[in-house]
């Protein structure tokens, strides 16, 4: 027999204390609590507007976690947040550089009292430097790294990508990854250390593969002239004759003679693939092609196929696309359609994942301290 699947995550046992925010810092704890790391969520008793409102059991970004409010002016209290970052492997925070220091939870603090904790910081540009202490969002931090603009059309101005280059890749990413790769070292050190995850540094890490194509004069800095950009007739989004569109992505010749012999084109007819000054011509008539039938042909005509060729969907159709369901790649939780946890692990599978909770003091400590010493808390169940 194989050996007995765990569903407990492959974190199970890792601790962390998240200090809340916006953006990039939930979205790292989510995908650490996902995989199973027990993280409790320390917020402000007293609320302050923080990104885009919607309601709690929407905020899916704080999802698989406890939270504990706390005024951090008080003694007591920061002493009880201390109290939990001496259980912790790591703690996360997102604030402005200086902000923690103030309030007597710095890295100096935190490192004294526990000297295995990995100090998690997740900011836009960084502990240091001169945009350091101004403020910014995803579309900023990306902007100044030449990721914004390469992407959009050759004619119009840069599409800012939602944000999910600079806060999610850039940054959560990131700072999940540092943080796992310092706790790993701290369990053979010993020590901890300070985790600067700036989301200007992870974007401008995601943009190496293009710093290199650029310099072999393979990626130009112009928009839409370019093979990953839209430029070329083999990759990009077309129109279809009920409004919906296609991707296509046939880089590779070969796949790229399917999607021409799908669409019925004659490869006699298209310009050569390497020429750039005529990929403008055999865009219009891939696009031409497209535009004969609706989307839900083309979906039929390419399926099971190589020619790299996918339908553009929604997020509501995205749900039910065949694929995705059939890996249950999303599942509903309180009544809410989410991405389930990723990646995926044969022997250490993680728990079935839970919704945003509405703070509970007791209940958030219960993971932590032991019952004798929450019963000596003033704190009172929110």
């Amino acid at each position: 027999m194989g050996e007995q699947v765990k569903r407990k995550g492959p974190l199970a046992g890792v601790r962390i204390v998240e200090m809340a925010g916006i953006g990039p810092g939930p979205m790292a704890a989510m995908l650490l609590a996902d995989l199973g790391a027990t993280i409790i969520r320390v917020d402000r008793r007293e609320k302050v507007e923080l990104g885009i409102k919607r309601p709690a059991r929407f905020n899916l970004l704080n999802r698989n976690r406890e939270i504990l409010e706390v005024d951090l002016k008080d003694p007591a209290e920061k002493a009880l947040v201390l109290t939990l970052v001496e259980r912790a492997d790591a703690l996360i925070e997102g604030f402005r550089p200086g902000t923690m220091e103030r309030l007597g939870l710095g890295p100096d603090d935190c490192l004294a009292r526990n000297q295995r904790l990995v100090y998690g910081r997740i900011t836009g540009w960084g502990q240091d430097g001169p945009r350091a202490l101004t403020a910014g969002h995803d579309i900023n931090y990306i902007s100044i790294t030449g990721a914004l603009d390469a992407i959009g059309p050759q004619a119009g101005p840069p599409i800012a990508p939602l944000n999910l280059v600079g806060d999610y890749a850039g940054g959560a990413l990131y700072l999940a990854m540092g943080i796992l790769a310092a706790v790993i070292e701290a369990r053979t050190s010993g020590k901890g250390q300070v985790v600067d995850a700036a989301i200007c540094d992870g974007v401008a890490s995601l943009m190496t593969n293009f710093h290199g194509m650029n310099a072999a004069g393979i990626h130009l800095t112009q928009r839409g002239e370019n093979i990953l950009d839209g430029g070329a007739p083999y990759y990009g989004v077309y129109m279809c004759a009920d409004g919906g569109y296609m991707a296509v992505g046939p880089i590779e010749s070969r796949f790229e003679a399917d999607m021409l012999r799908i669409l019925g084109i004659d490869p006699a007819t298209m310009p050569p693939r390497d020429d750039r000054a005529q990929w403008p011509r055999g865009k219009a008539i891939v696009a031409a092609a497209f535009l004969t039938q609706d989307r839900a042909y083309w979906e039929r005509a390419f399926d099971g196929t190589d020619a790299c060729a996918s339908p553009v969907l929604t997020l509501v159709e995205a749900v039910e696309e065949p694929h995705l369901a059939a890996r249950h790649t999303y599942v509903e939780i309180d009544g809410v359609i989410q991405p389930a946890p990723a990646p995926r692990f044969s022997r250490t599978p993680p728990a079935a994942p839970h919704g945003p909770v509405t703070p509970d003091n007791l209940r958030a400590l219960a993971a932590w301290l032991d019952p004798a010493e929450i019963a000596g808390l003033s704190l009172a169940s929110s």
